[in-house]
């Protein structure tokens, strides 16, 4: 099987928040187009779905990371 594209932008907000080094906001404004506050909303209603979101620093940025729970 082939892995298809994600289809909406949520979807590829969290593919990227799920590589191993997260992203940062404007990696993000680059793949979906959205302004930060938007994405900053988007992360905050991914946060009360369940997902755990770490924000640790990049150098100068913050980074975002889907934390994966363990089964």
């Amino acid at each position: 099987m082939s892995k298809s594209k994600p289809t909406t932008k949520i979807a590829i907000l969290a593919q990227q928040l799920k590589r191993a080094k997260g992203a940062t906001l404007s990696e993000l404004e680059e793949a979906t187009g959205w302004q930060q506050h938007s994405i900053r909303a988007t992360i905050t209603g991914l946060r009360k779905k369940g997902r755990t979101i770490e924000r640790t620093r990049c150098g100068e940025v913050n980074c975002y990371h889907i934390i994966e729970a363990s089964s």
